[in-house]
């Protein structure tokens, strides 16, 4: 249970915490923070074992890095998750959401529906929907392009971001079409951005071991690095708290910042912690208990450092973290507070417990909390508002989140 009174890093300046570490990473905090210097693998894998003093300078200077590069704004942008199958044949260790095409909670929505369920979405304020789902055997090869021509034709102004790397390489391989004309498919049916998902951990050994049918390496690298050169921009994704280990967080992180030094295609990179509780990985042995809260401060004020000048947004996952955990990593780093979803089932299927929607109004409540400034966001980061005053809309949630003193103080820490 995360308690915020056991790690008071809250109000320390990054100053303070900096002349509290050890030399050799204060060091590397300070060279950070002057600029024009991109740390290497070793002092990345440094950073990633640090403890105490040390985890709390981090901490602070990629706050304070944070500050410098986007300022004190929260983001969000609303937007609804269309997961429109759980049918699935790839079989990954790490997946509590597939289900096979006979299994009593087997669905695959119709076109009528996700259409639907658009139309209700941006009736409640959503400029996004982000669309993926399972790879069935029998799938339509067009059925990617045609579901998005179908949303498009009824609501041209909506945002669509779908598709992981995974699911378009499915397309291409049913098709067997070159990628860059099938991705030209995609965007002349209306694809505006992907999401950088199915990366878990860039490293063929681990993701062999986590999911032997998935995309390898050079194949998730080929189709960013495609779609970013047609201009179709991306997110980030990295999956930690399983069986990888600080080598291999600090390797994904230098393989995207080369990526986006390419193509600058990368809007943010979103950590997503390991939900563990129903799946193969974890019930066979194989992983840990999902990701640690130091984990959790760890990778995304590394994020902030190593990716510094190159992707300026670090997105929490609530839905991984919970609302406590995602306030205290917008303070390790982070600056965009991810989505209200209205509806979310990867997550829930593998055992999280954060719930699947949040409104508007209870991300702006929370924001308040810590003292920064809620803004909501396209998904290109374009700001649509800016909340510089309460509203009336704003209330903290009512599930979900450890009841907080009143007023409540800024967010100084938790246990770990």
């Amino acid at each position: 249970m995360l308690n915020p009174v056991d790690l008071r890093v809250g109000e320390e300046s990054w100053q303070t915490a900096l002349a509290k570490a050890q030399p050799g990473i204060a060091r590397l905090l300070e060279l950070s923070l002057a600029g024009g210097h991109e740390l290497t693998f070793e002092d990345g894998l440094r950073l990633s074992s640090v403890e105490g003093d040390d985890l709390i300078a981090l901490v602070k200077t990629a706050d304070e890095l944070r500050r410098c590069v986007v300022g004190d704004r929260i983001t969000y942008v609303v937007n609804r998750n269309l997961n429109f199958t759980n049918v699935c044949i790839v079989g990954c260790a790490f997946c509590g959401f597939s289900r096979g095409p006979n299994s009593s909670d087997a669905y695959f929505h119709s076109t009528a529906t996700l259409v639907t369920k658009s139309i209700e979405a941006v009736e409640r304020g959503a400029t996004e929907v982000c669309i993926q789902g399972g790879l069935p055997r029998d799938l339509d090869g067009n059925y990617y392009a045609d579901l998005l021509r179908a949303i498009k034709s009824r609501l041209p102004g909506l945002h669509l971001h779908a598709y992981s790397p995974m699911e378009i390489s499915y397309g291409v391989e049913k098709l067997k079409l070159p990628l860059t004309d099938y991705l030209l498919i995609l965007k002349e049916a209306g694809l505006n951005t992907i999401p950088g998902t199915a990366a878990e951990i860039l490293d063929d050994e681990v993701r062999q071991a986590l999911s032997p049918n998935k995309l390898k390496v050079h194949q998730w690298i080929d189709i960013i690095r495609t779609a970013h050169t047609l201009g179709i921009p991306s997110t980030a994704t990295m999956m930690y708290g399983h069986m990888e280990r600080p080598e291999h967080w600090v390797r994904h992180l230098l393989l995207l910042r080369e990526i986006q030094k390419e193509t600058g295609g990368f809007t943010e990179f979103v950590p997503l912690g390991f939900i563990h509780s129903q799946t193969r990985l974890f019930q066979s042995g194989r992983a840990r208990e999902g990701h640690t809260f130091r984990e959790d401060l760890v990778v995304h004020a590394l994020a902030r450092v190593l990716l510094n000048g190159y992707i300026p947004n670090i997105q929490v996952s609530w839905v991984k973290l919970g609302f406590e955990g995602a306030l205290a990593c917008l303070q390790a780093g982070a600056n965009d507070f991810s989505g209200t979803l209205m509806e979310e089932s990867i997550s829930k299927a593998a055992g999280a417990n954060f719930g699947e929607s949040v409104l508007p109004g209870e991300l702006r409540a929370m924001i308040r909390m810590i003292r920064r400034t809620p803004a909501e966001r396209t998904t290109t980061y374009q700001i649509r508002k800016v909340f510089s005053h309460p509203d009336t809309e704003e209330r903290l949630p009512v599930q979900h989140m450890t009841v907080f003193t009143s007023p409540p103080p800024r967010y100084t820490g938790v246990s770990y």
